[in-house]
């Protein structure tokens, strides 16, 4: 009898405790996309040709803008690679025009026989490059005449685009601009002038001695070389 009573009381006890909770369901968070990897940019290496002009007064180096200006760049390429272009002088500088209109001129002031035949010209409204300071642009006198003689603006003169008002609507023809010794250019256009040598406006402009191009040779792009000024805003 007592044996049972302690087996329903057992029982009893049991029955009264609590049973387990189920175990709760984990709701795990979303996959993380995988970050995608940065993309570099993909930036077209220079393949504009560089030129240095090693000067009785140091280098100048010179960016041409070969795609814009197609023609212009091919002849001044063409003296360059033919070494026509060693021995030319720049012969004149422009300070008598003020700060406003300041270049130096070189070309062939010797053999008139090392010039290769005239040129097309290349109107800036059709390049889309402008005469700014740097600038390299061809000289001419009429439209289609020019041949090996050439500027280096020191000043940005834009009577010298094509579409300058008042201008002749033809304007000198930029294929290029300086990217280091710049200084020398400056060194060019300060140096001493004969108060007699040339003839009209470039009396009073002709330099004495005049400064060799020594040599002009094609050379690699300058690292850090300048983004420049002679291509136009969109």
């Amino acid at each position: 009898m007592i044996g049972a009573m302690l087996t329903i009381l057992a029982a009893l006890a049991l029955a009264a405790q609590p049973s387990a909770a189920p175990p709760q369901a984990t709701q795990l968070p979303p996959p993380v996309p995988p970050i995608p990897a940065p993309v570099t940019p993909v930036v077209e290496a220079d393949a504009r040709p560089y030129v240095a002009l090693a000067t009785d007064l140091g280098t100048i180096i010179v960016r041409i803008e070969n795609k814009r200006a197609p023609v212009t760049s091919t002849n001044f390429l063409r003296y360059v690679d033919a070494k026509r272009m060693d021995g030319f002088k720049f012969y004149r500088s422009t300070k008598s025009w003020g700060p406003a209109n300041q270049l130096v001129q070189a070309g062939n002031r010797g053999d008139a026989r090392k010039n290769f035949a005239p040129i097309a010209h290349e109107p800036t409204t059709k390049t889309g490059l402008t005469n700014c300071k740097g600038a390299l642009s061809m000289a001419r006198l009429n439209p289609g005449d020019a041949t090996s003689d050439f500027f280096l603006l020191l000043s940005y003169i834009k009577g010298f685009d094509a579409d300058a008002p008042g201008g002749d609507g033809a304007g000198f023809a930029v294929f290029g601009e300086i990217v280091a010794g710049a200084d020398v250019a400056e060194a060019i256009f300060n140096a001493p002038i004969s108060p007699t040598a040339g003839e009209g406006v470039m009396v009073g402009q002709m330099l004495e001695p005049q400064v060799m191009i020594k040599t002009a040779r094609r050379v690699p792009a300058p690292v850090g070389a300048p983004q420049g000024c002679v291509v136009k805003a969109p």
